[in-house]
């Protein structure tokens, strides 16, 4: 029994091996790091740079309003500022991403007319000989 139990937590550890060596879960890992770097710049982007100029354009604004219900406190201030920051985050990773697209597109350009051609004058020479 102790022999069996001992291969099981054997076979589970290879498993589990495997399982993080996997080339997804790597990338995975790599993905969620770099997603998290990625925040921290763009959380810089919007506090330093857009909303001075927000700032410089209407005055700065002032979303620290809430609602006394009771003893309990809305802040619709702290809500309505984290939905433009949403929107302000949201437009500069469409941008990346759109930006990202386009240099992938142009790896992906089809050959030109002489690539082309040429391709076909070597395919033609390699078949005669």
């Amino acid at each position: 029994m102790a022999h069996t139990q001992r291969r099981n937590r054997e076979e589970t550890w290879q498993d589990f091996v495997k399982f993080v060596m996997t080339g997804n879960l790597i990338m995975l890992a790599i993905a969620f790091i770099l997603g998290g770097a990625t925040k921290s710049v763009i959380d810089s982007f919007v506090a330093d740079i857009v909303n001075p100029i927000i700032g410089a354009i209407v005055g700065k604004p002032q979303f620290n309003n809430t609602i006394e219900i009771g003893d309990g406190v809305i802040a619709v201030g702290s809500f309505l500022t984290a939905v433009i920051n949403l929107l302000i985050v949201g437009a500069v990773l469409f941008a990346i991403v759109k930006a990202y697209d386009r240099f992938r597109a142009k790896g992906d350009a089809e050959p030109t007319d002489e690539v082309r051609l040429l391709t076909e004058i070597r395919d033609e020479l390699r078949a005669r000989t």
